[in-house]
């Protein structure tokens, strides 16, 4: 009698079956099962990578043939087993064979079935990089090329990036009198002989850099010592539609020809005036005032207008927009008359400046500006304040005027606009103020009409708000907690407390493995102030740096008094915000505080939520391989409630995937969160990824969580956060206790 169950017999068995056949059919790499140097069972993929038939024709073969050698197959092994025999996931890029005998390059990932018994055999996960490896030979000889005409060119070659010097020739270092690798980093300010000659040259140098063309002119520039030199420039930048990724120059001294050049001109220009000297003495007198006056009053004309006219739409500036605003109020006050003004902003327009560059996004603000002044009266005042808010103050405007003409706003600022032979399409985002209701003076009103524009904004955009005073109490509320909480971290408020994480072992039992570090504000007059209020206000306003740094010293600090108390070791982890993960000095940040406070490294696990992973996924593994170069495990919070793509998934150096508690506080009810969780489960076993489940509550969801092979857990079944002293008596008190 067979003892392997039989599907039909067990639908959740033969469901489980099936996903995992439609997941090792659809996988973009190979997945193979390996007993005994044998491949029992592949993809359509591995078979396709190593040119079997079928995943049929590869089963019963031996993996050594697949090595470019049987001496390469046993060294593979011999580096292998220590790190699969330790329960780890082994990572390695390898040259193989195809069928066909071609040799080719793959990343093998592998891992035992079952640790404790090896025979068991393996799981491998193949991906075809060979034409990476070429590709990145290729660039290797291209890059080595390249230096050898950067070292030797007979011209000084120069690289910036937002007008600093990220690297040089020896040539251009000799040029301005600097030693070798002294100008690297510096601003390239180091060669104008003045601030005023470094500002007008970046109006000048980077104007046709940004429509994509290259720059080529003469420039007066200094050496270290100051002595002035001519030098021919010539640049380009890299990328036109993003010109925060440099530009390249080449500089030539031409001071001699330059110089030559003067003197010729000087001395004509002396023979000429010798000549010419008494007969146009008086008419150029008369043509120098002419001009004087003229210049005098275009700059006159000049001045007015940029000081009361937005340079780029024609529109009143702040200034004057203040001063129109001020008098119809007055008036509108003196005739007991209604006013509105309303606040106008493009939702996601940002896009459009980073996708398309900055000029197609001023020709849509002109356009745009050009609407608006169309769909308003004669006394209507439309007014642009910055960027891509715009300012209406409306005259003799009830609320249902206000209303009205801000539906017609929605329809006009949405219609599609043709830029340069592009169609786009913007919403607004509207926010409304009335006088007197919700302000007696222009600063109140503009206050309330911006609050209420947020509040468009907060219920979906592409939507108009009118002020109310729950927005303004929701306002004054957040402006409280704000200026609350840059005081709250110097005068101790802010505390951590601990959630225990447990294992889950095979024999029933679980214990205390570890603690996750949250964040809990204490004020003296406001009381405890929920994290979900706080640290949205403390991400926008930039202080979630210096409180994140202060958390993980905090939580470090915490872990070794707990080793000094005797208490098992313990893992730590720590949150990580989407502001703190972007910053540059991240992995500097962590490194130096685990090294003052003598903590191993793989005794921190950073936790990073889902959305702020996929927010750039290119920048996120950067920072992932930074990190886990300095030995730092990584977590993904939340699982499951953002959008990953596994294809990302696959290469963030993560070790642990959280399953958020929505899914784990219906398991027990609802099918749909049960099949999720299993699904997650399997998958992060088949990257060699483990799994912590969080919010368990009741027995029922810790055993279908135990069942399904999910390897951790936290949550109020087990303990709630606690502060540190209760947290190291909880330990003690029920570390082993079997749940």
């Amino acid at each position: 009698m067979s003892l392997v169950p039989d599907p039909s017999d067990n639908p959740a068995l033969s469901q489980a079956l099936r996903e995992l056949d439609v997941i090792l059919a659809n996988a973009g790499v190979g997945v193979v099962f390996v007993k005994a140097k044998t491949l029992v069972r592949c993809n359509q993929r591995y078979a396709e990578i190593y040119g079997f038939a079928s995943p049929e024709a590869a089963v019963g073969r031996s993996s050594v043939e697949l090595y470019e050698s049987e001496a390469a197959a046993r060294s593979l092994g011999r580096r292998a087993y220590p790190v699969l025999a330790a329960g780890e996931t082994f990572r390695v890029e390898q040259l193989m064979r195809r069928q066909s005998g071609e040799q080719f390059w793959a990343h093998l990932t592998g891992r035992l079935i079952n640790p404790a018994d090896p025979a068991d055999g393996s799981i491998w996960i193949v991906d075809d990089i060979h034409e990476r490896r070429l590709a990145d030979a290729a660039l290797a000889d291209l890059h080595a090329e390249q230096q050898l005409i950067f070292d030797h060119a007979m011209v000084g070659i120069l690289y910036l990036r937002r007008r600093r010097v990220t690297r040089c020739n020896r040539a251009l270092e000799q040029l301005f009198g600097f030693d070798p690798g002294e100008m690297d980093g510096q601003l390239a300010r180091i060669v104008y002989r003045s601030d005023a000659d470094f500002e007008a040259a970046g109006n000048i140098l980077y104007e046709p850099l940004a429509r994509g063309e290259a720059f080529q002119g003469e420039m007066l520039l200094a050496k270290k010592d100051g002595t002035p030199v001519w030098c021919e420039i010539r640049s380009k930048a890299i990328d036109s539609a993003d010109l925060s990724r440099g530009s390249i120059w080449i500089v030539q001294d031409i001071t001699d020809r330059k110089l030559a050049a003067q003197a010729l001109e000087q001395a004509k220009a002396q023979l000429e005036m010798l000549v010419e000297q008494r007969t146009q003495q008086l008419k150029e007198t008369v043509a120098a005032l002419e001009r004087k006056v003229a210049e005098q009053q275009a700059a006159e004309a000049r001045a007015e207008r940029l000081a009361l006219f937005d340079g780029l739409t024609g529109l009143p500036n702040r200034h004057l927009l203040a001063d129109r605003a001020s008098q119809a109020i007055d008036i509108a006050r003196r005739s007991d008359e209604p006013l509105a003004v309303l606040f106008l902003d493009l939702d996601h327009f940002k896009n459009v400046n980073d996708s398309l560059g900055h000029r197609i996004g001023d020709s849509l603000l002109s356009q745009l500006a050009a609407r608006l002044r169309g769909a308003v009266r004669e006394q209507d005042t439309v007014a642009r304040t910055g960027g891509d808010e715009f300012v209406l103050v409306l005259p003799l405007t009830d609320v249902a005027g206000a209303a009205h003409l801000a539906t017609k706003l929605m329809a006009l600022a949405s219609a599609p606009f043709q830029v340069e032979q592009q169609e786009l399409t913007v919403t607004p985002s509207m926010g409304i103020a009335m006088f007197p209701t919700d302000g007696d003076d222009f600063d109140t009103l503009c206050k309330c009409a911006d609050a209420a524009m947020y509040r468009a904004k907060r219920d979906g955009r592409n939507a108009y708000r009118f002020f109310t005073s729950e927005m303004q109490a929701q306002s004054a509320r957040a402006l409280l907690l704000e200026n609350a909480l840059r005081r709250a971290l110097e005068r101790g408020q802010l505390s951590l407390h601990y959630q225990p994480q447990f294992s889950l072992d095979a024999d029933g039992e679980s214990r205390v493995v570890g603690a996750e570090a949250l964040l809990r504000w204490h004020h003296p007059e406001l009381g405890w102030v929920s994290p979900a209020e706080f640290i949205p206000i403390a991400e926008s306003s930039g202080l979630i740096l210096p409180i994140g740094e202060w958390v993980l010293v905090e939580a470090l600090s915490q872990l070794r008094r707990w080793d000094d108390a005797g208490l098992p070791e313990l893992s730590m982890a720590v949150n990580l915000s989407a502001v703190q993960f972007r910053h540059d000095d991240l992995p500097q940040l962590v490194e130096r505080v685990l090294g003052e406070l003598g903590m191993p490294a793989e005794r921190l696990e950073l936790e990073l939520t889902e959305g702020a992973a996929m927010d750039n996924p290119a920048v996120a593994i950067t920072v992932m391989n930074e990190l886990h170069a300095r030995g730092v495990r990584l977590s993904i919070d939340d699982f499951g409630t953002g959008y990953s793509s596994l294809s990302y998934l696959k290469k963030f150096r993560v070790s642990k995937l959280k399953i958020d508690q929505s899914f784990v506080r219906d398991l027990t009810d609802d099918a749909e969160d049960r099949a999720i969780v299993d699904a997650v489960i399997r998958m992060a076993g088949a990257l060699g990824l483990q799994t912590l489940a969080e919010g368990v509550e009741t027995e029922g969801q810790l055993a279908f969580l135990r069942r399904q092979g999910c390897l951790a857990v936290q949550g109020y079944l087990f303990s709630r956060p606690l502060p540190a002293e209760a947290f190291v008596e909880f330990v003690r008190a029920g570390a082993l206790a079997t749940v």
